[in-house]
């Protein structure tokens, strides 16, 4: 009987060995739950975030799977505290073993799971949380982690056997989530310390290893003394295994917890707004119609048109990788190559924020006291304010979340009107109030929303893109996504169909208000101004005042849907702006971008370049995998785009844009046009260098708030400056390479108009006479 028993016992153990060796074996075929591909476990650095760079170099930021803020830190730039720090912690036998710890996992099964001492410590070694953190989903029970575990080892002994120590150490740090966004060791030293990670102290060092057995539990900005506690812990394992002397310890343990805590994601960098826009716009997916509102056609429309022109858009969804799937900007650690000039970008946002947020917020948030129905204009009614706000609310988050539960509509209303406890955002940070949800949608609407651009005319390259002032809480792109009402900035594209029916800068136009029939209907334009009223004024002239008179008189002699065919060429793709006369006058809805692009054909020679975002794409390992070029297409004739360009100079020499003269003091050759809308709703600028294209409008987040005088609210003041503030400092800047001396590309001596302004200086001249 006792033999008996001794040969079942030795038969139970050759079954348990052989059945373990099997289940081993067939993990690592993947028989048994899921076993990466060994081009995966070799390239596993290769589901790191896609980066971003501008022309001149510089990482604006990095696109990641849930928008984690990640960049890759070579082991070369780890201190030697930190990577002591964790291995004294984590692995004090790191360098002896081959992916796993059989003395630590033995200490762990006995202590832990047969004795219960949670304080025994655990088992894993680096490599296997590197092996969980980048294979294993979150358990969602104990016996599913225990079913983890062993896949775990065999992807841990994988690991050793591909990569080196510092290589696994490295992979470590830069994927364990540190919290609060914080992903890899190069945010999290920035996070919390506001440090490059070779910068940290062995404090800091050992602060963030202390994050490494719980993120939350030891959380240095909610639990500072917990914290504080672990990293002396830390501190502890280092003297032990050798990294510290005694007197390091004491010294090092008695030192303070300090941070300079700062919240960072994936928005932190550079060209925020142009960074959300592009990551939209490579991942796009062919445009089905069924899956935009009703409401949205115009951008099915322009996404239809982009999916089939422009290469970058959809990208991700155009492209194959070698294995058959498609190209992922958060995981496939791709090197995207901008157009974005880092300086440039930097100067436009200072000289919106300078602009807007310095000057015209407060002069808006003065006029506001003033209004009962701040901020929305005083010649609204209290009714109309009220059906505005209740759109809001609807398309407020709140309002979602209440239907989506089941609130009642009186229940969603009295919720609105409740006060309660809120963080509300002001450019001197965020300060703690109470105020309802009705009222804070009053306060939010109140800041005043901006967009503009920088493009190279010659080939599209976009150098600058200010898509708004705070992307946090006011994510609205309005250089893509926005459009409004383009006001008098429309005249030059009415001009330039003049121009290519034979017109003449010097042609006369008489200068007074007429009727004009419509479809039977009988028009009126009005004119902001009355100066030389009754003369006969050339068309040079009127293009300078932006006289609506002289644009209605040109638009009677041209065809309305010839102007809507030319408004095509120039890339404005509203498929709302029908032929009229009154379309003369910008009433249609068009993107800041589209502006831009436009205004290039004046000073590339009648050719319009798209506005080009991205020159190349690299992927993981550095090949090059795509390249764009500039899209290019003729709008007007050469002749006709000198005429507009002599033309727009005028409006800075002397017209509505003077003050870029006069205030500013830039001396260059610009040209430009000013718009501005009724009410004073929209307010726009379009400023032209030799070099660069700029668009750029100010206005309210709807139609119904704005400035209640043109002093404030037209386009010279609201507008113009930015671009006279961006372009000082992009001239001011010499490594930009930009002359302020340089000259439009134009025949010389050209003057189409010399003949015309003599003869009205020599009248000028007589008329002066009679009253000396």
């Amino acid at each position: 009987m006792r033999k008996l028993f001794v040969y079942f016992l030795w038969t139970l153990l050759t079954i348990s060995v052989l059945g373990t060796v099997f289940a081993f074996y067939a993990i690592d075929k993947g028989w048994i739950g899921y076993m990466p591909p060994v081009e995966d476990l070799q390239n596993p650095i290769n589901r790191f975030a896609t980066q971003i760079y501008s022309a001149d170099g510089k990482i604006m930021g990095t696109w990641n799977y849930n928008r984690e803020n990640r960049v890759m830190v070579d082991y070369s730039k780890l201190p030697t505290s930190l990577v002591q720090a964790l291995v004294a912690t984590e692995d004090v036998r790191f360098y002896d073993h081959s992916g796993i710890d059989f003395y630590a996992l033995g200490r762990a099964i006995i202590k832990r799971g047969v004795l219960g001492q949670k304080s025994a410590g655990g088992g894993s070694t680096i490599t296997q949380q590197l092996a969980k953190q980048l294979y294993s989903e979150r358990a969602k029970s104990t016996m599913e982690r225990l079913f983890q575990k062993p896949i775990e080892w065999v992807i841990a002994v994988k690991l050793e056997r591909n990569y080196t120590k510092d290589e696994i150490i490295t992979m470590y740090l830069n994927y364990f989530d540190f919290l609060h966004n914080a992903v890899g060791i190069k945010v999290a030293a920035d996070t919390y310390f506001s440090k490059e990670p070779k910068d940290l102290t062995v404090t800091e060092a050992a602060t963030l290893v202390g994050l490494c057995k719980n993120p939350s539990y030891y959380n240095p900005v909610r639990y500072p003394d917990r914290s504080r506690d672990r990293r002396n812990v830390v501190l502890g394992q280092m003297l032990k295994a050798g990294y510290l002397s005694e007197a390091d310890y004491e010294k090092y343990c008695a030192e303070p917890l300090t941070l300079k805590f700062h919240v960072s994601d994936h928005r932190d960098g550079i060209a925020v707004y142009f960074r959300e826009f592009l990551r939209k716009y490579m991942t796009a997916k062919k445009p089905d119609r069924a899956l935009y509102p009703s409401w949205n056609m115009v951008k099915f429309y322009n996404d239809s048109i982009n999916w089939e022109t422009d290469p970058l858009y959809g990208w991700c969804n155009k492209n194959r990788k070698r294995n058959g799937d498609y190209y992922s900007i958060y995981t496939d650690g791709l090197k995207v190559y901008t157009t974005i000039d880092s300086k440039m970008q930097q100067y436009a946002e200072q000289a919106a924020y300078q602009h807007v947020v310095k000057y015209l917020q407060p002069a808006f948030a003065a006029e506001n006291q003033k209004k009962a129905n701040a901020p929305y204009s005083s010649n609204l009614t209290p009714e109309q304010v009220r059906q505005i706000i209740n759109r809001s609310i609807r398309q407020s988050e709140r309002y979602r979340v209440l239907h989506e539960s089941g609130a009642s509509e009186d229940e969603i209303q009295k919720s609105f009107r409740t006060p309660v406890r809120m963080t509300v955002f002001t450019y001197h940070g965020e300060i703690d109030t109470t105020m309802t949800p009705i009222d804070s949608i009053r306060y939010y609407k109140s800041f005043l929303r901006t967009g503009f651009v920088s493009v190279c005319p010659q080939n599209g390259h976009v150098k600058a893109y200010v898509g708004g002032l705070n992307y946090e809480h006011f994510a609205y792109d309005m250089v893509s996504e926005g459009r409004r009402q383009v006001g008098s900035t429309i005249k030059p594209y009415l001009y330039s169909l003049a121009m290519e029916n034979g017109f003449s800068p010097c042609d006369e136009a008489p200068n007074v208000q007429q009727t004009y029939m419509v479809a039977g209907r009988p028009w009126t334009p009005r004119n902001g101004s009355r100066a030389r009223y009754g003369e006969m004024v050339t068309l040079k002239w009127g293009l300078q005042q932006s006289n609506n008179w002289i644009s209605a008189y040109l638009m009677s002699k041209l065809s309305p849907q010839a102007f809507v065919d030319l408004l095509r060429e120039y890339g404005i793709r509203n498929p709302e702006i029908h032929p009229s006369m009154s379309l003369c006058l910008g009433p249609c809805d068009i993107s800041v971008a589209e502006m831009a692009s436009a205004y290039t054909a004046f000073v590339n020679h009648g050719i319009r370049a798209a506005l080009m975002y991205v020159t190349k794409i690299e992927d993981g390992e550095g090949n090059v995998i795509a390249q764009f070029q500039p899209r290019m297409n003729e709008v007007i004739s050469e002749e006709s785009a000198h005429k507009m360009l002599y033309m727009l100079q005028a409006v800075v020499d002397g017209g509505t844009a003077g003050r870029l003269r006069f205030k500013y003091g830039l001396k260059g050759s610009i040209a430009g046009k000013t718009g501005t809308t009724n009410n004073n709703s929209d307010a726009w600028f379009m400023g032209i260098t030799p070099t660069l294209v700029n668009a750029c409008w100010v206005g309210g987040d709807d139609r119904d708030i704005h400035f209640n005088t043109m002093f404030y609210g037209q386009g010279a003041s609201m507008a113009l400056p930015i671009f006279a503030l961006y372009m000082q400092k992009v001239y001011a800047d010499p490594q930009l390479g930009y002359n302020e001396d340089a000259t439009f590309d134009l025949p010389a001596g050209y003057d189409p108009c010399s003949f015309v302004d003599e003869a009205l200086e020599s009248s000028d001249n007589d008329f002066e006479e009679l009253f000396e």
